[in-house]
């Protein structure tokens, strides 16, 4: 071997070592589009989950088909204060934990039924603020009831059901006096 090839090895195991401390494989990337949260995609995808088991596909589109995740983290990103930005966040980051200690198995294991259930029953827990174990209860049903309003919420103002499911008029429609009742045409509100 020539001396240029064993010098040119040597600066490139040198170089890659001087790399290695900076390289940090164990946290996941934070998205960067929601600058005052901490969010992972691993916990984006957490939160997919539970609006799709809030509103499902069926006939209609569901939540996960209008992008009602991205409309959660911009209401929580934009709308909440400091203090409700950290209880959402420590209740997501709980969240995980808790759906393991109570249903036995992780969130995305469960089936559709249990998925429902456990979501009903997590929307009524309140804890002690006392206790840390109360805190955690707490913090995981203010990340629930928050999901569940802004999933709700991001759906029916969507474009998809302000114009294909739900009529919308941006003004009450004409006046006319001479209209008999039966004539009307009942709206679609439930698709």
């Amino acid at each position: 071997m020539n001396r240029r090839h064993a010098l040119r090895h040597i600066a490139l195991i040198s170089g890659g070592l001087a790399l290695i401390p900076s390289c940090d494989f164990s946290k996941e990337d934070i998205l960067a589009a929601y600058e005052n949260l901490k969010i992972t995609a691993t916990q984006k995808a957490l939160i997919e989950a539970i609006s799709d088991s809030i509103i499902p596909a069926g006939e209609i589109k569901g939540a996960l088909d209008l992008a009602v995740p991205d409309f959660i983290l911009v209401m929580v990103n934009d709308c909440f204060t400091k203090e409700n930005q950290e209880k959402f966040t420590a209740g997501l980051e709980a969240f995980p934990d808790h759906a393991e200690k109570t249903a036995g198995k992780k969130f995305a294991d469960l089936s559709s039924k249990e998925k429902e259930t456990f979501l009903l029953q997590g929307l009524a827990l309140t804890g002690d603020e006392n206790s840390s174990e109360g805190k955690l209860l707490a913090q995981v049903g203010y990340f629930l009831s928050s999901v569940k309003r802004f999933t709700i919420q991001g759906y029916m103002v969507s474009e998809y059901i302000q114009t294909e499911i739900i009529p919308y008029s941006l003004i009450p429609g004409e006046y006319n006096g001479a209209v008999l009742i039966s004539d009307l045409q009942k709206t679609r509100v439930n698709g």
